[in-house]
């Protein structure tokens, strides 16, 4: 190519590299919006979102965790648009750097949830239970999302119904919750829960099932955004080297 397309081409790509990464940055800002939002009125969220929302409220604080990501996108987009713009070799190569270690990480995740989803279920069972016993019930927010959780996916508990026995509900109570017996509201213990209708499948598994009938669905989105952070890298480093010819 001669000089003047080799230009053009850089421009072009300058350009593309700006606007990918402010489409990045307002990403990540909107994202922190809705983080602080739901941390501050999560059942808003549910009422909105509906079912996946309350149930995936369980297994992750979905406000702090969407206020992580945000900042993360912020820093992303500022650091590959201000250094496209900026003509900064140092700002690419941090650009590149931490896309580099996130694509690392969600590799590692990725083969971490193959591999070991009975260890994330054991996990989740040593931190989500105990909550489930002393707040269900006490905490208002807490027992509105387990309960369109359980009413809607139809299931009881993290585990199974035997996650509220014990627990702080079930000794004032002296009855499982309404959403693990459909149908049934006398306040009576329930000490034959097949035979009176309980729900016996854990909201773990309903969740877990969920996710691998929309596999494909989750796959292909996994699928497009390692691509797009393949391409980042490969245009950062592309605007890193010709930096140097300039």
């Amino acid at each position: 190519l001669s000089p003047g397309a080799k230009m053009g081409c850089f421009t072009f790509i300058k350009v593309m590299m700006i606007l990918f990464n402010l489409a990045i940055f307002l990403s990540g800002g909107t994202l922190m919006g809705v983080g602080i939002w739901v941390t501050v009125d999560d059942q808003s969220f549910v009422d909105i979102f509906g079912t996946l929302s309350s149930s995936v409220l369980q297994v992750v604080h979905v406000g702090y965790f969407l206020i992580a990501i945000g900042a993360i996108l912020l820093v992303i987009g500022f650091l590959g648009c201000y250094g496209a713009q900026r003509d900064s070799k140092c700002l690419l190569m941090m650009f590149f750097s931490v896309v580099l270690i996130i694509f690392i990480a969600e590799i590692a995740a990725a083969v971490v949830a193959l591999v070991y989803t009975g260890l994330a279920e054991t996990l989740l069972t040593a931190v989500v239970t105990p909550l489930l016993q002393e707040k269900y019930g006490q905490d208002e927010s807490f027992t509105k999302i387990w309960n369109a959780t359980m009413k809607e996916v139809k299931c009881c508990g993290l585990n199974n119904y035997t996650d509220f026995t014990n627990s702080t509900w079930y000794m004032k109570h002296n009855v499982y919750p309404d959403a693990c017996s459909p149908g049934i509201r006398e306040l009576l213990p329930l000490t034959h829960p097949f035979l009176r209708g309980c729900l016996l499948q854990g909201c773990f598994d309903q969740i877990l099932e969920e996710i691998k009938t929309n596999g494909g669905v989750v796959g292909g989105v996994a699928a497009g955004i390692a691509a797009l952070e393949v391409a980042a890298m490969a245009v950062s480093m592309y605007l890193y080297c010709r930096l140097d010819q300039k």
